[in-house]
């Protein structure tokens, strides 16, 4: 399958770099660190391992296409870079939900936050949640794998099930994967209800109190934060892919199209880099400790 694009590849190269460097950064310190063994900072630093995930079944790729004078992947490779960056967007979303929940928990149910958010109860959520979103994906992306196509060429500068699908043979043949697809929306639609119901507890809970004020803005900004910037990049991608304009320029829509895989990767770590103090106390002291 031929793909169309032409972004400079240092750019391509720098960005990913940068992606690298932050994600890995904010892991190691995590791992490394037993203060931050917390539950908050787990499911930060399965953020992060996320966010490497997602970006490596995209930038690699592409940073070849780019070096090569050849644009083409084959269908099996094409499905398997569709299978990564989808499972990665929607395990953005399942990993804010387990985020969204945390916070809940800590602010809503203080004293028995440590109970129900334990090290090991994290970590068991988020290897189901990250699982299920995969299969979830897999099976989109199996029903995709049946269709026969008519044309080579993708749209877009990656490989997605939409791009795929509009290259069927025959209409027909889309009714199932169709049917999985908007019920699979409609699950990720329901992350999205549950992320704002926990919020309208949260802050009904902060408003009757300072301490929980402090504790909002300490660590719930930075989720509302990432939350937003991914619903954002997401929903004009999406905007783009099933109504985008032929008239917009072609550099912009390559913008639209890769937009959740390069800003919310660099920015979430930045975001609570900086905002969450034992992170940033202890990345101080790893800079201060290396200068001397």
């Amino acid at each position: 399958m031929e793909e169309n694009h032409n972004k400079p590849w240092t750019v391509i190269l720098l960005c990913y770099c940068i992606i690298c460097l932050l994600n890995a950064s904010l892991i190691v310190t995590i791992i490394l660190d037993t203060n931050l063994h917390e539950s908050m900072y787990i499911l930060l630093c399965v953020f992060c391992m996320n966010a490497l995930y997602g970006t490596t079944g995209f930038y690699p790729r592409f940073l070849c296409d780019l070096l090569s004078d050849v644009h083409v992947i084959s269908y099996y490779g094409c499905l398997i870079q569709t299978q990564l960056i989808y499972s990665f967007a929607c395990g953005e979303l399942s990993i804010l939900v387990l985020m969204a929940y945390d916070r809940y928990v800590a602010i809503c149910q203080p004293l028995k936050y440590h109970s129900i958010m334990s090290k090991q109860r994290v970590i068991r959520f988020a290897c189901f949640s990250w699982f299920t979103t995969f299969c979830i994906v897999a099976v989109n992306t199996f029903l995709t794998s049946r269709l026969k196509l008519c044309s080579p060429y993708i749209s877009r500068l990656f490989c997605v099930n939409w791009s795929i699908v509009q290259l069927a043979c025959f209409p027909a043949q889309t009714t199932i994967s169709a049917i999985v697809a908007n019920i699979t929306l409609s699950i990720y639609f329901l992350h999205g209800v549950f992320i704002v119901w926990s919020y309208m507890y949260i802050i009904q809970t902060c408003v009757k109190s300072i301490e929980n004020r402090a504790k909002f803005m300490q660590t719930c900004v930075p989720h509302l934060v990432s939350l937003f910037t991914f619903v954002v990049a997401m929903l004009l991608d999406i905007i783009n892919m099933r109504l985008g304009s032929k008239e917009l320029p072609q550099t912009l829509q390559n913008f639209v199209a890769i937009e959740f895989l390069v800003i919310p990767p660099i920015m979430n770590p930045l975001i609570y880099g900086f905002k969450l103090n034992k992170i940033r106390k202890r990345i101080y002291s790893v800079v201060i400790s290396k200068t001397k």
